[in-house]
């Protein structure tokens, strides 16, 4: 697995995620116990969804923890790139009104409603320009273009 870019509160959130999911293990563990108990596994449904769920429940551990070793934490600059950990205000070619964004590593794109993955082709477009500049993006329904109106620090980033 190749290292990527990741914000420190991507990482954080990554470790939380791994602590929780850990605190639920054990009663997952008792109820594929209690379920095995009951008899006859073949046709055993509790023990059946139970296995199930103990098994998703550890892959995403092993995932996540992956993520984690692989992950290069980014600290962000105070300054006017567009660069992760940042908040970026977007001015669309045909849109009178902003956007805003959160510019965040592959693995936190799904961590919040408004993060913008760096590795998108609109992320891709805007990484490490700066305010005012104009982008091309290659979407893969065309090409568009936006204005980078704004790139500051996203709060409790640093």
């Amino acid at each position: 697995m190749e290292y990527f870019d990741i914000t420190p509160n991507g990482m954080q959130h990554l470790r939380t995620e791994i602590e929780r999911l850990k605190q639920e293990r054990p009663a997952l563990i008792k109820r594929v116990a209690a379920a095995a108990a009951l008899g006859d596994r073949s046709e055993n449904a509790e023990y059946t969804e139970s296995k199930r769920e103990l098994r998703h429940l550890e892959s995403q551990m092993r995932y996540m923890d992956k993520q984690t070793r692989y992950g290069q934490v980014v600290k962000p600059v105070d300054d006017d790139e567009a660069t992760l950990g940042k908040t970026v205000e977007l001015l669309f070619d045909d849109d009178d009104e902003s956007e805003t964004y959160h510019l965040v590593g592959p693995a936190e794109a799904d961590f919040a409603p408004n993060n913008l993955t760096s590795v998108s082709p609109l992320g891709r477009a805007i990484l490490h320009h700066h305010v005012g500049d104009q982008c091309t993006v290659e979407a893969p329904n065309g090409e568009y273009v936006v204005k980078l109106v704004a790139a500051r620090l996203t709060p409790g980033m640093l």
